[in-house]
């Protein structure tokens, strides 16, 4: 079947679907297989890789041109992503300083919310994740200044044993910290979802929505939403900058505010060869977001009004990737009318952990591979796309795409397009080294490395205080983690992003888990 809306907030087999196009009759538009599009990226992998062994044994200048070009392109974007992070990090710093009760009176006009009336619902959707890291997570919650207007719903998975009594036991712990605090239960066993924070986090949502406008009587205006991991660490002034921001934007219901992301709740307990990884992915969401050259996307964790949340129908409980899903949804339900505004104040995530160097390649490859899921969007924007040619959306749809088919077809042809010619005919490529594509090639190449190395160096500075002594053993599995660079991308970033498109082009799903973290 095609993808179709939902705008509803009744149960999912209770609403009618219809295409966006139904209000567009002059123009004809042909539904396009769910099926069909689910295979677009897998496929196009599994073709380039095919064309990549046959031009290596055919043609391999031409390909290794084509290597040369793409990795020109790498280059090019991977300085434009340095410079948005350090554009990144002065926001970052000129944020941290904001006095945000002068900031407030400062925006005011006629648009402008009283401060006291802007109310936030913090979802905190949960499965089989350690009783430790929750509470570390509602400590540091608990210390936010806006916690007497904040409501948290700690939304547990019916299908976790004892998540009733977890979610219970910390009730009584923080509940007292928060003007409301509910612990939700999402039933297992629905039809039509998947066990997955999108579902969890929806029906908790709609739970919450019930409970405190249409029973308490909150203003459902007045109510600004903040998704969040279960490890999310916030800036001790995320709440209070979105508060403010909120009650101030006269799009406030046409907005999703996103933080930068660094992988620091645990840095000094992940395996330091995946320490590299952290701070290249940290980088590169931050530079989406400082950079106006690029569209940036929800992540992680974000926040948006109740009001816009009900509007598009909540998330939907059949994605993994939650946060690009619901901000396409959103964009096309609104004709457009959608956009992310940045609050330059860095939350911390936990990255994967697992004893031993096997144990963290492993859940970093089964992250990965559930992020790389991501490539079902392409699928859903351009069903989306093709029924409405709503403007702006061809844009949406490339930056969809983009990151997904780079990590699978372009690696194939930058890093392969350049080896394999050298294994079919080492003399030819000996005899061509100094030729324009191959010099282009090192070149390129070499930028890409320096820019990583800088992104690592970055994130090296800005990590909290090591409580322990570094290890020689440490020292060198993470300076060793440099010239390594292109193997652990490619054995983590490159490999579950085939993965995950090969097991959608094939229609076999994939079974959410939680990742190892400490």
């Amino acid at each position: 079947m095609p993808y179709q809306f939902i705008r509803d907030q009744r149960p999912r087999a209770a609403v009618a679907q219809y295409p966006v196009s139904a209000r567009r009759t002059a123009r004809i538009t042909v539904a396009i297989p769910e099926r069909v599009l689910d295979m677009l990226p897998g496929g196009l992998a599994w073709i380039g890789l095919v064309m990549v062994v046959l031009g290596a044994y055919y043609a391999p200048l031409t390909l290794v041109l084509a290597a040369a070009l793409l990795a020109l392109y790498s280059a090019l974007r991977f300085t434009l992503a340095g410079t948005g992070t350090l554009w990144g990090l002065l926001h970052i710093r000129r944020w941290s300083g904001v006095d945000w009760r002068i900031e407030y009176i400062r925006r005011m006009d006629a648009n402008t919310l009283p401060l006291e009336l802007v109310h936030h619902l913090v979802i905190i959707p949960n499965y089989n994740e350690d009783l430790t890291l929750l509470r570390r997570t509602l400590i540091h919650l608990s210390q936010q200044a806006q916690t007497a207007s904040m409501s948290v719903v700690l939304a547990m998975e019916g299908q976790e044993d004892g998540a009733m009594q977890k979610g219970t036991l910390l009730k009584k712990e923080f509940g007292a910290a928060f003007e409301h605090f509910f612990v939700v239960t999402h039933p297992r066993g629905i039809p039509g979802e998947m066990q997955c924070k999108s579902a969890n986090q929806s029906w908790a949502a709609r739970w919450a929505k019930r409970m405190l406008v249409d029973e308490l009587g909150y203003d459902l205006n007045h109510i600004v939403v903040t998704s969040m991991d279960a490890d999310t660490v916030w800036h001790p002034a995320y709440f209070e900058s979105l508060g403010v921001s909120f009650a101030t934007d006269a799009q406030r219901y046409a907005t999703y505010w996103q933080a930068p992301i660094r992988y620091h709740g645990n840095v000094w307990a992940t395996n330091p060869l995946m320490r590299i990884l952290h701070a290249y992915s940290s980088a590169w969401e931050l530079a989406y977001l400082a950079a106006p050259w690029w569209q940036a996307l929800p992540m992680s964790s974000y926040s948006m009004s109740l009001r816009l949340l009900d509007r598009v129908g909540y998330w939907d409980p059949d994605v993994i990737a939650d946060e690009w899903h619901m901000y396409i949804k959103s964009f096309f339900q609104r004709a457009g009318n959608v956009r992310l505004q940045p609050i330059f104040l860095p939350f911390w995530a936990h990255a994967t952990a697992g004893r031993g160097v096997a144990r963290a390649i492993k859940e970093r490859y089964l992250q990965t591979l559930r992020h790389a899921w991501g490539a079902k969007e392409i699928g859903y924007t351009l069903a989306l796309w093709n029924q409405t040619r709503q403007r702006g959306s061809l844009g949406l749809l490339v930056r969809v795409a983009h990151d997904n088919l780079l990590a699978g077809l372009g690696w194939i042809v930058m890093m392969l397009g350049a080896q394999l010619p050298m294994l079919f005919h080492p003399a030819l490529v000996r005899d061509n080294l100094t030729s324009a594509p191959f010099i282009l090639l090192q070149i390129s190449i070499t930028t890409i490395m320096i820019v990583t190395i800088v992104f690592w160096a970055l994130d090296l500075r800005l990590r909290p205080h090591r409580p322990q002594p570094w290890t020689l053993s440490e020292r060198i599995y993470e300076l060793a983690s440099l010239p390594l660079l292109a193997i652990i991308t490619f054995v983590c970033v490159t490999l579950p992003a085939l993965d995950a498109q090969t097991r959608l082009m094939l229609g076999k799903p994939l079974v959410f888990r939680v990742s190892t973290k400490r």
